[in-house]
């Protein structure tokens, strides 16, 4: 085990044994009094590991740094969605106003930064960053030192600013791609509309799901039956961002009646999301939806919502698995911890976080396809030149028309 998990995994164990003995402190509560059971049978093990790092360690450990660590790696040990901040880092959190960005949505993965979509036009998709590329560093920091909250805020920055990414090509090289590009105010395209199979199929591209987006998709699936469209054609690949509610109303217009989603958590109340007949538009029209690596979030809450009421075919790739709602916690000495109370359940009763959404249909993207060579002969797998994403062949859309195509309007 390399040194650096070593003392991750150590200072884990450091964290836990101040954690428990301040709780326990604070309550009033003796150990010895409580059931040994769950984390107080290990308080004479982390009390055994706490004294080995301190005295036999090869050098005097930095506590303050290994702890900042050591709760950093616990809370990340739950979802991608949770993260620790220190008091400088979480003063810097609050205090971002920036608005312009180079257009990735990120979550944590493997330890490191992960991209889960790009948006379409920005400095990143120009780049040619694509969902499931690492993000290895943010200037001269390692995002893997880093918790989600604070590699969000670095991406931020005045317009015109230069940001610079170490990149790392999950099927390429392990040598980072250094990546400058330079911020902007992202906006987020219209809800794109185009007609197939002699205007019998609606396709619908949103490139997030807020209410602008769904309200435009909303007015487009009330002119349907006037243009003399009678299918449906939802794509929601790498679509990561929105507000569940407004996924919620998205799922409505297609179904008539059933569970969306239940948002469920230890100690939150409960929360049901069910169709509603009276705002249901297109309860049977034939409809397909596509999902890849970069559905996250909101659109995910859709396409399972979708595929578990058997309202629809889902067809891609497996989704991202981000679907949590988080609250923030401040720690007495200006820390703070950003923790998911609560998780989205799909129908079928699967949390979106923990496991995505599979499609029911599997087809591979173009760059999944995309050929992977040995090109200078050190025996390193790299993938062959990429194809400008424009001219790359989208099997996922034309199994989806096929798919249609065969249904009876």
């Amino acid at each position: 085990m390399p040194k650096s998990s070593k003392i991750l995994l150590l200072a884990v164990s450091v964290a836990l044994v101040l954690t428990i003995f301040l709780g326990v402190n604070s309550s009033g509560v003796s150990a010895a009094t409580e059931p040994q059971d769950g984390a107080y049978r290990q308080i004479n093990v982390y009390s055994e590991v706490l004294r080995h790092i301190q005295s036999d360690y090869v050098v005097t450990p930095n506590i303050d740094a290994v702890t900042n660590g050591a709760l950093r790696g616990l809370l990340e040990s739950l979802d991608s969605d949770s993260s620790y901040l220190t008091a400088d880092d979480y003063k810097a959190y609050k205090a971002n106003t920036a608005k312009a960005q180079v257009g990735i949505n990120v979550s944590k993965r493997y330890g490191y930064a992960t991209v889960v979509s790009v948006v379409p036009g920005s400095p990143a998709d120009k780049a040619n960053i694509n969902d499931g590329d690492i993000l290895e560093a943010i200037g001269t920091q390692d995002t893997r030192d880093m918790s989600l909250a604070m590699i969000q805020t670095l991406l931020m920055g005045a317009p015109g600013s230069e940001l610079s990414v170490s990149v790392v090509r999950p099927r390429g090289k392990q040598t980072p791609e250094k990546i400058t590009m330079s911020r902007l105010v992202v906006s987020v395209p219209a809800t794109s509309e185009t007609m197939y199979e002699n205007s019998s199929i609606l396709y619908l591209k949103p490139g997030i799901l807020d209410h602008e987006h769904v309200q435009q998709i909303e007015a487009k699936l009330k002119g349907m039956n006037k243009a003399g469209n009678k299918k449906v054609l939802l794509d929601l690949r790498e679509v990561a961002a929105g507000d569940n509610a407004e996924a919620a109303r998205l799922t409505n217009f297609f179904l008539k009646s059933g569970t969306i989603a239940t948002l469920v958590g230890q100690k939150i109340t409960t929360q049901l999301m069910a169709a509603d007949a009276n705002k249901v538009i297109a309860p049977t029209a034939p409809l397909a939806v596509l999902v890849n690596h970069g559905t996250a979030g909101p659109a995910e809450l859709v396409a399972a919502a979708l595929l578990d009421n058997k309202r629809a075919d889902v067809i891609g790739e497996k989704t991202f698995g981000a679907g949590a709602q988080t609250k923030t916690f401040e720690l007495p000495d200006g820390a703070a911890l950003i923790l998911s109370v609560g998780k989205y359940q799909t129908p079928a009763g699967k949390k979106i976080e923990d496991e995505g959404v599979t499609p029911g249909l599997m087809v591979a993207s173009a760059a999944d396809d995309l050929p992977v060579v040995d090109d200078d002969g050190d025996g390193t797998a790299a993938p062959a030149p990429a194809t400008p994403k424009a001219s790359q062949s989208d099997e996922q859309l034309k199994k989806a028309i096929d798919v249609l195509k065969a249904k009876a309007a």
